[in-house]
């Protein structure tokens, strides 16, 4: 079985889209869902990672500009230009594309990635990624892609568009040290919603809790430094998706609009504050006796 896949996009000859307008809905939604041509390749399954990767445009150049993941099986169509002819397509969620004339080119992705060979990439319509590719890559994607959407979750039992989930995502949140020197000082329950996974689910929720960055990374310079107890506040998977839903690449919504958001539409609960208060001062306690051990 593939577990990635690098998809060739050739704007002048297969799977012509408007992508200018496919990056915008990305960035809006989280996600965009595309019927895409596979030429010779029918072996992909259902949750296989796509990596899509720009060919033969004398514009833009080419190189790696966009991540997804495979929803369907391959199928047979009638072709959208010649409808007495068939081709063969899958379904493909994508939730992170860089602008055109922003893409990874091919000597970066040389050398970061050395075990794919780019420049049978750039010619095909498919190739597989070796599995020993798969660290660089996402590497090099995490750095140099867009700081927005992580990968597609596939919810079981389920079936496109409603197969896929999105959460925003970063380097900085995901850093281990910074998240825990931010769940130290403001706790393990979500800042906005008061949800704790460990006084919901006990053990099995002690310290799970998404890490959420105030002010988006593409939003500063390059010499940007992080402080985690001032840039990161800990928020539940669904308050981190609503910090960010409907705002595009703009500057997310702050957890002092969010509890009025969830205030005005009579879900926050009473005396929430003062139970917060006592439940971080504990998580605290507990996360810093533990990375003193």
């Amino acid at each position: 079985m593939v577990a990635a896949i690098i998809l060739g996009w050739n704007p002048h000859r297969r799977n012509r889209w408007d992508y200018r307008a496919v990056v915008e809905h990305v960035a809006g939604t989280g996600r965009f869902l595309a019927r895409w041509s596979l030429g010779h390749n029918r072996n992909l399954l259902t949750g296989t990672e796509a990596w899509l990767l720009l060919q033969g445009s004398s514009d833009a150049g080419t190189g790696l500009i966009g991540h997804g993941m495979v929803m369907s099986e391959a199928f047979e169509a009638v072709h959208p230009e010649d409808p007495d002819a068939t081709d063969w397509y899958i379904s493909v969620a994508f939730d992170a594309l860089l602008p055109l004339g922003e893409q990874i080119r091919p000597d970066v992705l040389s050398e970061a990635v050395p075990a794919v060979v780019w420049r049978d990439a750039i010619s095909r319509s498919t190739l597989p990624v070796p599995r020993a590719a798969d660290p660089g890559l996402r590497r090099l994607w995490r750095d140099h892609g867009p700081a927005a959407m992580g990968p597609v979750q596939l919810v079981p039992g389920t079936y496109p568009p409603d197969a896929a989930s999105t959460i925003d995502v970063n380097r900085y949140e995901q850093n281990p040290d910074a998240r825990g020197v931010c769940l130290a000082f403001h706790g393990t329950a979500c800042a906005a919603c008061g949800f704790s996974f460990e006084a919901a689910y006990g053990d099995i929720g002690t310290g799970f809790i998404d890490v959420h960055h105030v002010v988006p990374p593409a939003m500063l310079g390059n010499g940007y430094q992080l402080d985690p107890v001032t840039d990161l506040v800990p928020l539940c998977p669904n308050c981190h998706a609503m910090v960010h839903r409907g705002v595009g690449t703009g500057a997310p919504r702050t957890v002092s609009e969010l509890r009025t958001i969830i205030s005005a539409a009579g879900h926050m609960r009473g005396e929430v504050v003062s139970e917060l208060a006592l439940e971080a001062q504990e998580d605290a306690r507990r996360i810093l006796e533990g990375r003193q051990d």
